[in-house]
């Protein structure tokens, strides 16, 4: 049964989910720092309190010019010396997150995302004399200052950003997470829908899938692809290998390229930016920000494991920084390792069984076989003659009358004749039925431990920034980056498509029906004296064991531009190029070797009637055929994957392009080029170049690869022309005085984006903030969005695909004949094969979004510290969403269709057999045989409209005798998830409503689908930090609600509920101030999960998209910094 939480932890993990909060403030150390500062420009002065106190200072750019500040001396802390060093000034502390402290204007709006002037701090070195460093700083012109613009607006220096929702995730958080890599990371923002790109997918074995170490974010449940991903404020290169979402192709960015070690900061905008970044940012923005110009030296190792597992990982992080040209320039560098073993299925037992029944006794869904996903392909194989005849033994039959028969244990019912060429083992007439042969499923995880949940990983990242001021007023970037990561891991042996059957000859060596005389053709049996051929119907290569798959994903980055300012004009231009390439390459299996070695006439033939163990039917193959044998029909699948992005942009703003009413309107313009490129090159054994051809009946099959179908290479390629503006207008300033009217300024932007091959789409953004008060704003937006089509739902030729689906008209049939009670013991689940087509003529996907919020700062008491409370609702409209009618919809429909006497022409079906016939009599629907293939086109389909509300708070205290400490919260409500229903859709409800067919088939994609699959409903994150000294506590609790799992319903047709989760981190951190090498070194030693919940439970097992595999991960790091 599933294990729960203890009340105590229970209350422990709320208590503090109550009072936190995710992506917010942390406060400084309360440690004094000795400070000797002479009275000179503010900007100076800054300047030098960075150098003594180490912290990074942000601050409004030309808010300072020609202002003094008065002199500072003493030992202080970090806080009270600068807000002495402000007073006089209009600036004050707007923020402290750990070594950042953030200034605004004393009058209206905090400017947390805005342009800043970045102070870089400089490390003393431990053995100098004090007082002399201070001197030389003291007379030591500033260092070089850089822009920083957080993401939201294109106009440096605007205050408009406050008016949109924006989370910012900073190195003290990441660290309260645990997070090692952006899987771990993006998983706990509650914004964030469920990660469909994972490293737990290997895709049942076909290279169909994106493997390896790959992991995205998406933002308000809208699929991946919908979040648009920066990377120091650019586009990242897409992933090179799609993932299928409802049948269609679907292409996103991956997150685990970036470095997570040497994040700055991690800028999440909730809200449509189209009109501002272009294509993809329908759901939001996540911008990745690396530290790119320090000084010093920073290094960090952690080693962690998880709890009853083998997985153990170990990552190294390093960061050097060093100013040259007498501080005009800078070259920074940081390199990341990682290397983590896999966790395997045998590891924890929920999966380490794919028969999971016994987890749901005592429930409603006890004995509910959705809990039983053990494959229907084993090594107890079905099989048909070729011919279509019956056989018989003695005038009885062996075979079905179609000819069909299987093989089983001897202790199954129903033995028609024994075997002899294994222990144990008989034939049965028929495929294997659901129920009296159930136990001839194949329990792989039980079977093979060793398969993988998530494969071993080696990842390197390394990047390296240049920067030079050619000028006081012009200034030269670049950046160079490099990732590669190599995974390991093993899946499920290989299996037969129904679609692609082998003829077993009738010489074959081991052929139970062969020629008179054969060694193995069974006595008194009428088959013809030249014996039958026979055609393969079920049958998993078990007996060759597990497959190993190697995925090595790479990318590069250049980039190179220069900005600087003209008057009060800032401007900015970069190129960059960067390409993603992916090799996955593993074991195989060839039909035609296949065949070639069931077809030898010698004992050396591989046997596929030996079935497996009898004492065991689930279990391993006990009698497996000869290695040599086996070996001689391996093959190695490569698919090489590419994509390229190539970007050319330009760019200028104006904070003060002209004053209205005393205040400046600001104005920022550009333009883009950019070119992307996609490449998937398939394996010669599935891209149609060596196709299996069938050696007896010489049908032509497009695939040699067992268990995967035909796909052919793609390639496709596309320009894109951009131009955007944006207007930053007030209305209201602090400085008029206008009761209610604190504040009141608009953003106003668009932008044009023309491709080459899916036309032009033009899209503006209006957004706003109103300040009735200092601490009480009001804010909102409206915008248009859109996505492009990827790439490889335009240039596909058609392909091949095949799932496991259910022929509904054949459970219906069942259900009539009384084989069943109820829908929920259909066992007719086959290999089905959808033909799918590129659409040339497919347009962009197009949005309307909008949000409303406020965010409150009242004013606390002195001394009691900092509060800011936020909420936003906000509501997503998208149109024209490329899909494809999914092959269980389509089947679904043919049911409808043959239960009123017609049928789908999209689903191709055999011509009914024998068995068939008899399935079907006195059912009243004509009798059809199984299905061939499903066609299918990709469209722009119809709308979606998605709404939620935000909510966050976040406290700070001040600087008690006990320390000090910050509480964060940050949680997500989905209030409506609703997919509008095709006709076609819309005639199946109708149907199910009108009791014309079964409301078990569980039709999706219509409705409102919140709380279903991947959808929770709430989503919440926190934090608790406490600081004293040298001594740093962190706590984070993230929580997910309850789905329901929209295929799985018990007798009553009620779906079954995946349980929420609420799982807690927490690390203690100790800091060691100048030790013996200089500089300082901290040790951390923390645990993930650390109350040990297991995720909930799945029919799966659990559900990866969602859910953490492992349960409590514990792990040390220590760092050191000179």
């Amino acid at each position: 049964m599933r294990r729960r939480l203890s009340a105590s932890s229970h209350s422990l993990l709320a208590t503090c989910a109550l009072v936190s909060i995710a992506c917010s403030t942390v406060q400084a150390n309360a440690e004094d720092h000795r400070f000797n500062i002479p009275s000179q420009s503010v900007s100076g002065a800054l300047q030098l309190f960075s150098k003594q106190s180490g912290y990074r200072l942000l601050f409004p750019s030309r808010s300072v010019a020609d202002l003094r500040s008065k002199p500072l001396s003493g030992s202080l802390s970090a806080e009270d010396a600068l807000n002495l060093l402000l007073s006089d000034t209009p600036l004050r502390i707007a923020s402290i997150r750990g070594k950042v402290i953030a200034l605004t204007a004393r009058k209206g709006e905090a400017m947390a995302i805005s342009r800043f002037k970045l102070a870089k701090p400089v490390q003393l070195a431990a053995l100098q004399p004090a007082v002399g460093m201070l001197a030389a700083a003291a007379e030591a012109p500033p260092p070089p200052v850089d822009e920083i613009v957080v993401v939201g607006s294109q106009i440096r220096g605007a205050k408009t950003t406050g008016a949109l929702p924006v989370s910012v995730v900073g190195k003290e958080d990441i660290a309260a997470m645990g997070a090692v890599s952006a899987n771990d990371l993006f998983r706990t923002l509650p914004q964030a829908s469920d990660m469909t790109f994972n490293e737990q997918t290997l895709g049942g074995g076909s290279p169909n899938a994106a493997r390896g170490d790959v992991a995205s974010v998406s933002l308000r449940g809208l699929e991946q692809g919908n979040t648009l991903v920066l990377l120091n404020g650019r586009r990242m290169v897409l992933h090179p290998t799609s993932q299928t979402s409802n049948g269609t192709p679907v292409l996103t960015y991956n997150v685990n390229a970036v470095p997570v070690g040497g994040l700055e900061r991690v800028e999440v905008l909730r809200d449509g930016a189209a009109a501002l970044y272009g294509s993809d940012a329908v759901a939001g923005v996540v911008n990745n920000v690396l530290s790119t110009d320090f000084t010093g030296l920073s290094l960090d190792a952690t080693y962690g494991g998880a709890e009853g597992t083998g997985m153990r990982e170990f990552q190294f992080n390093g960061k050097y920084g060093s100013d040259f040209a007498d501080g005009r320039g800078n070259i920074s560098l940081m390199a990341n390792f990682t290397r983590r073993t896999a966790l395997e299925v045998g590891d924890q037992d929920y999966t380490g069984t794919n028969d999971l029944r016994s987890f749901v006794e005592g429930t409603a869904f006890e004995g509910n076989t959705a809990f039983d996903t053990r494959s229907t392909s084993s090594s107890w194989g079905a099989f048909r003659t070729q011919n279509g005849s019956a056989v018989r033994s003695n005038g009885a039959l062996v075979t079905s009358a179609a000819g069909v028969f299987h093989i089983q244990p001897q202790t199954n019912a129903g033995c028609q004749i024994n075997l002899s060429t294994a222990p144990g083992i008989c034939i049965d007439d028929g495929v294997i039925t659901g129920a009296a042969d159930r136990n001839l499923r194949a329990d792989n995880s039980a079977s093979f431990p060793d398969i993988t949940v998530t494969p071993s990983t080696t990842r390197f990242n390394v990047f390296s920034f240049i920067n030079y001021a050619l000028s006081d007023n012009v200034k030269f970037f670049s950046e160079l980056g490099y990732y590669r990561a190599k995974s390991k891991g093993y899946t499920t042996p290989g299996t037969l498509l129904a679609t692609t059957p082998i003829t077993i000859s009738s010489s074959a060596y081991w052929n139970p029906f062969g020629a008179a005389g054969s060694v193995n053709r069974l006595s008194g049996i009428d088959a013809p004296a030249e014996g039958l051929n026979l055609t393969t119907v079920n049958l998993s290569i078990r007996d060759a064991g597990m497959r190993q798959v190697n995925v090595t994903n790479q990318q590069f980055r250049l980039l190179g531009g220069l900005k600087g300012e003209i008057g009060n004009w800032d401007w900015e231009s970069a190129a960059l190029y960067s390409e993603a390439t992916v090799k996955d390459s593993g074991d195989a299996i060839s039909n035609s070797l296949l065949q070639a070695a069931i077809n030898r006439t010698t004992a050396d033939a591989y046997n596929p009637f030996n079935g497996g163990d009898p004492s065991n039917p689930s279990g391993p193959d006990t009698t497996p055929s000869a290695q040599s044998t086996i070996d001689s029909f391996i093959a190695t699948s490569t698919r090489r994957n590419k994509t390229t992005l190539a970007l050319w942009d330009a760019k200028v703003s104006n904070a003060q392009l002209i004053d209205i009413w005393g205040a400046p309107i600001g104005i920022a313009a550009g333009i883009e080029f950019r070119r992307e490129t996609y490449k998937d090159d398939r394996d010669a054994l599935q891209d149609g170049s060596t196709p299996f051809v069938d050696s007896i009946t010489g049908v032509s099959y497009s695939s040699d690869l067992l268990g995967a179908s035909y796909r052919p290479d793609i390639y496709g390629k596309r320009t894109v022309f951009s131009a955007y503006a944006e207007l930053a207008v007030p209305v209201f300033t602090p400085e008029m005085e206008i009761p209610m009217f604190h504040a009141l300024e608009f953003q106003l932007a668009g932008r044009y984006e023309r491709y080459s091959d899916v036309g032009d789409v033009a899209k503006p953004k209006l957004a706003g903030f109103w300040d009735l008060l200092d601490g009480i704003r009001l804010r909102g937006s409206i915008s248009g969005g859109f996505r492009a089509p990827n790439l490889e739902v335009i240039n596909t030729p058609v392909s091949e695909g095949v799932n496991s689906r259910t022929d509904y008209v054949q459970c219906e049939a069942d259900l009539r004949a009384g084989r069943i009670s109820s829908f929920s013991g259909c066992t007719r689940s086959f290999a089905v094969q959808q033909r799918r087509d590129g659409n040339s003529e497919l347009k962009p996907e197009e949005s309307t979004s909008w949000s409303l919020g406020a965010v409150l700062t009242p004013p606390l008491p002195g001394g009691l510290g900092k509060v800011t409370l936020t909420v936003d609702r906000w509501r997503i409209k998208q149109k024209g969403s490329v899909g494809i009618l999914s092959d269980a919809t389509e089947i679904a429909l043919d049911y409808l269709a043959r239960v009123n006497g017609s049928s789908n022409p999209n689903v191709v079906r055999a011509a009914a057999t024998a068995d068939d016939i008899a399935r079907y009599a006195g059912t009243g629907i004509t009798p059809t045989g199984d299905i061939l293939y499903v066609d299918s086109r990709y469209e722009n389909l119809l709308p979606l409209d998605v709404q939620g509300i935000d909510f966050g708070f976040n406290y700070a205290s001040p600087t008690t005798p006990v320390g000090r400490f910050t509480l964060n919260f940050n949680a997500s409500k989905l209030i409506k998830y609703y997919q509008s229903a095709s006709a076609q859709v819309q005639s199946l409800l109708d149907a199910i409503a009108g009791g014309e067919i079964n409301g078990a088939i569980g039709v999706t994609g219509a409705a409102d689908l919140v709380r279903q699959d991947g959808h929770p409903r709430w989503r919440y994150s926190g934090t608790l930090t406490w600081y004293k000294g040298p001594v740093q506590v962190g706590l984070f609790t993230q929580y997910i609600g309850s789905v329901e799992q929209s295929t799985v319903f018990d007798a009553n047709a009620n779906p079954y509920v995946v349980d929420s989760q609420l799982t807690g981190n927490l690390y203690v951190q100790y800091t060691l101030k100048k030790d013996g090498l200089g500089g300082t070194t901290s040790i951390q030693l923390g645990a993930r999960n650390f109350t040990n919940e297991r995720p909930p439970l799945a029919t799966s097992g659990y559900l990866a998209s969602l859910y953490q595999p492992q349960r409590r991960y514990w792990y040390a790091t220590i760092r050191k910094s000179f």
